[in-house]
């Protein structure tokens, strides 16, 4: 399993310090969550951040474009030092022609799924999709609800991209408690925020969603 933390749920007060933290406890990429206060009802990080966190890492940046007409910004977030980004397939009408924009900057690109939204045949797709990202809560309160059910998407989908090398990530909700079942549905990275930083404990609750798929 990878891990990804989302800095959606980090403390922003000192910043430079939770990265190293994340960085020691052994975490995988850092996830970035910028959303347009139009696509999903609320705007919690700016693109900013990422350009002043690049220097202080050498972990894979995985952003998360929660917005409508993500083509714009994709220059931007390559020049900042995006190492992979994933748009929504809610938010885009050709969504062949964004992930291809993405691979020809240099990123890899993810095609994401709100939970209420089935996963089409991807097959089309698979020369330029290297990740699927299947969002397992709704942006509805601070402490939104894990939805379990939404993880058959992940199950089916394996199954149908099984000759492509696609990569299956899930995000929301996810705690040392439900971890294990995410992975045995056929995540391959966990996103998670409230379950990392919960009490301000990064490395005892990273050591826990590991031993728990353990």
């Amino acid at each position: 399993m990878r891990l990804s933390a989302s800095l959606a749920s980090a403390p922003l007060q000192h910043l430079s310090e939770t990265v190293q933290d994340l960085e020691s406890a052994g975490v995988d990429h850092l996830h970035f969550d910028i959303e347009d206060g139009s696509f999903v009802p609320c705007m919690n990080l700016g693109t900013r951040l990422i350009g002043e966190l690049r220097p202080l890492t050498r972990m894979p940046f995985d952003v998360h474009l929660m917005m409508v007409n993500p083509e714009w910004l994709l220059p931007d977030l390559a020049k900042m030092g995006a190492s992979r980004v994933s748009v929504h397939f809610e938010a885009c009408a050709y969504p062949r022609r964004v992930l291809r924009l993405i691979t020809s900057l240099g990123m890899k690109a993810g095609l994401a799924f709100n939970p209420a939204t089935p996963v089409p045949d991807l097959r089309y797709l698979a020369p330029h999709l290297s990740f699927v990202l299947i969002l397992t809560t709704e942006p509805e309160i601070p402490d939104s609800p894990y939805l379990p059910e939404v993880l058959e998407k992940v199950r089916s989908g394996k199954v149908a991209l099984q000759a492509s090398p696609v990569e299956w990530v899930v995000d929301g909700g996810i705690r040392a408690q439900n971890v294990a079942e995410v992975v045995q549905a056929g995540a391959d990275t966990v996103v998670a925020g409230r379950g990392i930083f919960a009490e301000g404990r990064i490395r005892e609750n990273v050591a826990a969603l590991r031993a728990a798929v353990a």
